[in-house]
């Protein structure tokens, strides 16, 4: 009994810590900082030369609308490059050479770019595109993003006056928002993330992240951060915190929305949030030390930490379920360390309820998309805590894409495609989990422990809603 006390103790300690770190920097955000209204635009005379490199892998429904978009925005084509880094396997290479010929026959500075072999992935493509680029600056947008015709000369003039800006990351609008419930949930997540955390580390000089897509960077701050590295799944974190550790700064601008498709099937979600999830455990791996060691204030230093390391919570979630549930069956008394967590967890949940209303939504809303959140969040704890566990173990896996269909709006992809996930083994898992969740959600009634009710209540919600979704992999939700 002592033994599972203290792990569990361990486990609402951890928590704690993270909620209260979201606690805070939302406080800040709408106590403390005064977002800026200024705004500029470059004229055409202070363009500097651009490379925008678009990574593409077997991205049939979405490749003609990405360039389309490209080579309409607003910007001089004698100092304009675009690459479009092109490891498809399919027959994305052939629609991609169909379409850029037309503008290239107008005189575009446009072009493919094929590997042999995909080495490297992601980061491997945009290293051999960097090579080969002429721009001073380089622009990078993932397959689904459709920038403004005004997105380069809006971000350019965020490097102007200051030589210390090495990256100006946008935020990410959605295309997709009202597909399903689904996807409305993981638009509030991101809305909290970009209108919270990122606006708080970018305002208080904390390390911040360049988000792999819809941002843009000085060339001489990637050399001399020592360039696009592909030993982590998330090449963009690694390169935004060696970035930083050399003197350089990312800014955020909220000011600049690049909308993007919003994963609408659970198994392509879990892929994206795999990815992620091990990626940054990796990229934590390998810098925390140095990032230590480095000359950085001791706030910089827990805050980017924290930031490094936070898909922990995930497997911290599934521990305090476990060891809640073990508990019960000896005892009751660890529910007495309940407050802590109980009052770290309002951090998180208010970040996003406030970004929901600065979202402009109604209190029904807020509550209503808060709630799919929340449970979507604990519902995937299971599938993020295998790749963090991998993460920390060491164990290879490959970088696979999120499939993207051109959705828009409330449109829904429901036709036979071979870029559809099929049906998650781990279906089983969570839904034993949405069972154990709910059989202590029972016992904890019956007993009259009505504190930790909720919480029990939200994992089954959340344990069940992504079995469901994982046996039907091709419901939108």
């Amino acid at each position: 009994m002592s033994l599972l006390k203290l792990i569990y103790f361990i486990s609402i300690i951890f928590l704690a810590i993270y909620g209260y770190h979201s606690l805070v920097m939302t406080w800040y955000r709408f106590t403390k900082y005064k977002p800026s209204t200024r705004e500029r635009i470059l004229s055409d005379i202070e363009c500097p030369s651009v490379t925008i490199q678009l990574p593409l892998y077997n991205e049939r429904y979405v490749a003609e609308r990405l360039i389309k978009c490209i080579v309409n925005l607003d910007y001089p084509k004698d100092k304009l490059e675009i690459q479009i880094l092109d490891d498809s396997t399919d027959d994305t290479k052939d629609i991609v050479k169909k379409i850029i010929v037309q503008y290239q026959e107008k005189g575009l500075d446009i072009k493919q770019i094929c590997r042999s072999e995909r080495l490297g992935y992601k980061a491997g493509a945009l290293k051999y595109g960097l090579v080969r680029a002429k721009g001073d600056f380089i622009s990078i947008f993932d397959a689904d993003f459709m920038p403004s015709p005004d997105f380069l000369k809006k971000t350019l003039a965020y490097f102007k006056g200051d030589q210390n800006i090495g990256c100006v990351q946008t935020r990410w609008g959605h295309l997709n928002r009202e597909s399903s419930w689904l996807t409305r949930a993981q638009a509030s997540g991101v809305d909290g993330h970009f209108i919270i955390e990122q606006e708080i580390r970018s305002k208080t000089s904390l390390f911040l992240n360049f988000n792999g897509t819809a941002g843009i960077w000085r060339r001489e701050c990637i050399i001399d951060a020592g360039g696009w590295h592909d030993d982590t799944l998330t090449e963009d974190l690694d390169l935004s915190f060696r970035a930083q550790l050399k003197g350089w700064q990312i800014c955020y601008t909220p000011y600049v929305i690049t909308p993007a498709e919003l994963p609408v099937h659970i198994s392509a979600l879990k892929q994206q949030q795999f990815r992620w999830a091990k990626g940054s455990i990796q990229t934590s791996r390998k810098l925390l030390k140095d990032f230590w060691k480095s000359s950085q204030p001791l706030l910089v230093k827990l805050s980017g930490t924290l930031h490094l390391t936070n898909y922990l919570v995930h497997p911290l979630m599934l521990l305090n379920l476990v060891m809640s549930f073990l508990i019960l069956i000896v005892g009751n008394q660890h529910f007495l360390w309940l407050p802590m967590f109980t009052f770290a967890a309002i951090g998180p949940s208010l970040m996003y309820w406030m970004a929901l209303r600065e979202e402009g939504k109604t209190i029904r809303e807020s509550i209503f998309n808060l709630f799919m959140l929340l449970i979507l969040g604990i519902g995937m704890s299971y599938n993020n805590t295998r790749a963090v566990t991998e993460a920390l173990f060491s164990i290879e896996s490959p970088f696979k894409r999120t499939p993207k269909f051109n959705l828009r709006y409330n449109e829904q992809f429901n036709e036979a495609s071979d870029y559809l996930i099929s049906t998650d083994v781990n279906f089983w898992v969570e839904l034993c989990l949405g069972i154990i969740s709910i059989s202590t959600m029972v016992f904890i009634a019956a007993n009259g422990i009505l504190g930790p009710f909720f919480w029990m209540m939200l994992n089954g919600c959340g344990y069940l809603y992504i079995a469901y979704l994982s046996r039907k992999p091709f419901s939108a939700a």
